[in-house]
């Protein structure tokens, strides 16, 4: 083996970087003078260079395969643990409500319960903006023989719409609960609390007249009261949401800007108050 001097060897690494610059800019002239060659040049290389490219991509592409195998079971595990434990979450929930179920059958039997019949009920279709002395209303389109009251109760397929005040022939009206004449008596779920939804003649009710401590809070759920027999227990109604001033209001849940049909529910309430006591017409604000 040659080895070559300590000032050879500097000589050569002096002139190494020299030859290699000299190398490149032959190179760029080659490529402006010759740009066919070039091209040609760079293919041979790259034609050269594309097997040994294809070779070292399988094993590459084998084991990112099995990393991304891995991290499959890895994650399969977790959710297979995941499932395990809702699955028993679910058996206890149903344990739960079957001794719940059991309880209250013979809670039934004991008190001699006797259940609440279906209530009837049609589907109407709304033909117009209700107008009248009521500045919230829809007018409904209704057949002879109808069998429509004064007093039903009307719902969309979300919630409470509102009820039934005037009735003809061959149309009806339907008093919405956002009117400034209706008067709802409601439920917090939460609290249990009774308290009144007033309409605004806006998009969301006030709520008012809840017990001293029972405030309403954010999100609580909004279902009908069965206090003075205009309505039934237990109809969905919204949500409390909270207005920029602070006051508690219901977001509804029945699309009242985009009635297309409502269900007139007979409930069969002789009402201990008529339907004027909880809608009493107001003078309609002029627009």
């Amino acid at each position: 083996m040659i080895r070559l001097s300590i000032p050879l060897r500097q000589a050569l690494s002096r002139l190494s970087l020299p030859v290699l610059i000299a190398l490149a800019f032959g190179t760029m002239l080659l490529g402006k003078a010759d740009a066919l060659l070039a091209e040609r040049a760079r293919m041979v290389l790259a034609d050269a260079l594309a097997p040994i490219w294809a070779t070292l991509q399988q094993p590459v592409a084998s084991v990112r395969g099995a990393v991304q195998e891995a991290e499959f079971l890895l994650n399969l595990r977790a959710e297979n643990a995941q499932l395990r434990e809702e699955n028993e979450r679910l058996r206890r929930w149903q344990a739960t409500a079957l001794a719940l179920e059991a309880e209250n059958v013979v809670l039934q039997r004991q008190l001699r319960f006797v259940p609440e019949a279906a209530p009837a009920f049609q589907t109407v279709r709304v033909v117009a903006d209700g107008g009248g002395i009521y500045a919230r209303a829809v007018l409904l389109g209704i057949r002879p023989n109808h069998g429509v009251r004064k007093g039903q109760i009307a719902l969309d397929e979300r919630g409470l719409v509102g009820r039934v005040t005037e009735v003809g022939l061959r149309s009806a009206r339907v008093l919405l609960a956002t009117d400034m004449n209706s008067r709802i008596p409601v439920v917090l779920e939460g609290s249990r609390a009774r308290a009144m939804m007033v309409g605004t003649n806006g998009a969301r009710p006030r709520l008012q007249h809840w017990p001293e401590g029972s405030a309403p809070e954010d999100g609580e759920r909004i279902v009908t009261s069965a206090e003075a027999g205009a309505f039934p227990a237990g109809l969905p109604v919204g949500i409390v949401r909270r207005s920029e001033g602070g006051a508690p209001e219901v977001e509804l849940f029945a699309r009242l800007d985009r009635l297309d049909v409502v269900r007139l529910f007979d409930y069969g309430l002789g009402g201990i108050l008529p339907p004027e006591a909880v809608a009493r017409p107001e003078p309609r604000p002029r627009r």
